[in-house]
């Protein structure tokens, strides 16, 4: 077996994906009761605290599905109406093209497809 130049060292192996913590601001590191007033003395005097969440997407992933579906065939109509409203002029053109690219889709695959509901559920 060959000897190894350099002897095994340790090495560090932790992934360094924390942020560093904060250099303190003074020569020793704030109270909390420090840092709680500063908190509290960078905000506006007596403004709210407004949060606002947005609402959590409680639908399964087969509701989702066919929401997704539904929103895509009532697009399709919406831009085959837009096609037929084109003025004769713009019949050639590149965006009537799009639009006929568009509503020639056939979404009838799509909405029959029948999804697992998972869990013994099928």
């Amino acid at each position: 077996m060959p000897q190894r130049a350099v002897p095994y060292e340790f090495r560090d192996v932790t992934l360094r994906s924390e942020t560093m913590p904060r250099k303190p601001l003074g020569d020793r590191p704030m109270t909390d009761a420090e840092r709680q007033a500063r908190h509290r003395a960078a905000r506006p005097a007596g403004a709210p605290v407004i949060r606002i969440r947005r609402p959590a997407d409680h639908r399964g992933r087969v509701r989702r599905w066919h929401d997704a579906v539904a929103e895509l065939a009532e697009l399709q109509a919406q831009y085959a109406a837009w096609l037929e409203a084109l003025p004769d002029s713009l019949q050639d053109g590149a965006t009537a093209e799009a639009l006929r690219a568009v509503c020639d889709l056939d979404l009838t695959e799509l909405q029959a497809i029948d999804l697992p509901r998972g869990f013994g559920r099928d």
